[in-house]
């Protein structure tokens, strides 16, 4: 069969990628212990997608819904509010309702992302849609909604429950210089943390994202993030990887593979049996084919948009797989009865 290192090279996808040796092996020694994890190819609809090996979903299974458009008064260094662009705007509560209606009506809508841009504390206000979900829930009880919470507090976070909120989510920074420069933030970390503390308390999924290399391309504070998402008893952490087209030229770097591999498997380590995700945002082309390579091997539950090669890594790995049409953060959409297998990799 041959190890990891030499077998990997005979996928076509990454015939030409380079790997760390000494990483692959790490993973390889682990391999036992994640093996029997199902990795969960999320292939939701905030682009357009499809490769060799997976394909994407209807143009609205899973939407995203952005309650200030293409707004935002951080105006983060890393995002400048571009993530917000693909995301169909809903700024009046009526909006949104009407929309989710229609999506349900015409397209069998299963659930949608809620999210916006931040304030200068990095809070969003949604209090004022609260009620439409509320009513959305009523009528359609099987319908799941996930948040983007950014930062919050414990009444903040009981309201989001009360509404219907099935899954929340929020970035965890682990690094005050970060926070600061980055952010352009004047909150510590200790913020962040309290935050995780109080949607942790309440009934919904949690499912904290950490974003690889996002102080400037430079691995720092993904450590202390990691150990503060371990403390609580999140559903999920999500992994991204920091993308600096979305950045000014000349102000980030992009983050070395082998240290992005290096932060999946701490991840895996200190989370346990919970669930890690490697979510929709990381550079793209041969950096993409790599990183989501060690996500695999790595035992990672799951990939967004994976690319070409990653189904057969996890082949090659002995895992089995299977594809939602939804959020990763959100279990959701067309999940088959028994996840497949692919036949045994041939070295």
């Amino acid at each position: 069969m041959g190890d990891w290192l030499s077998r990997i090279t005979t996928i076509e996808a990454l015939e030409d990628a380079e790997f760390d040796a000494g990483l692959v092996a790490q993973m390889e020694r682990r391999a036992e212990r994640v093996k029997n994890r199902v990795v969960r190819f999320s292939t939701p609809t905030f682009k357009e997608y499809e490769t060799a090996e997976v394909k994407g979903c209807g143009k609205n299974a899973f939407p995203a819904f952005s309650i200030t458009a293409g707004a935002c008064a951080l105006d983060c260094d890393h995002c400048q509010a571009k993530i917000l662009e693909p995301m169909i705007p809903a700024t009046k509560p009526e909006v949104l309702d009407h929309k989710v209606r229609e999506l349900i009506r015409t397209q069998g809508l299963q659930g949608f992302l809620l999210s916006g841009g931040s304030n200068r504390r990095n809070e969003i206000r949604y209090e004022r849609f609260y009620p439409v979900i509320e009513k959305l829930k009523a009528e359609f009880p099987n319908l799941r909604i996930a948040i983007h919470t950014a930062l919050t507090d414990e009444a903040g976070a009981k309201r989001m429950e009360a509404a219907g909120v099935d899954t929340a989510m929020m970035d965890v920074i682990g690094a005050e210089e970060t926070i600061r420069q980055v952010y352009h933030l004047d909150r510590p970390v200790e913020d962040f943390e309290a935050t995780l503390a109080a949607l942790t308390a309440t009934n919904m999924e949690i499912s904290p994202h950490i974003v690889v290399g996002l102080h400037y391309g430079e691995i720092l504070g993904e450590e202390r993030a990691l150990e503060m998402v371990a403390r609580y008893p999140v559903n999920a952490l999500v992994m991204v990887v920091i993308m600096p087209f979305y950045a000014k030229p000349g102000t980030f770097k992009t983050p070395d593979t082998a240290d992005v591999g290096r932060i999946f498997l701490e991840a895996r380590e200190k989370m346990g049996d919970r669930q890690v995700l490697l979510g929709c945002g990381r550079p793209a082309g041969m950096h993409k084919r790599v990183t989501d390579a060690y996500a695999v091997m790595a035992g990672l539950d799951g990939i967004a948009f994976p690319a070409e090669g990653a189904l057969g890594v996890a082949v090659m790995t002995g895992r089995r797989w299977h594809q939602e049409h939804a959020c990763c953060s959100i279990k959701l959409g067309l999940t088959p009865a028994a996840s497949r297998k692919a036949p045994t990799f041939a070295a």
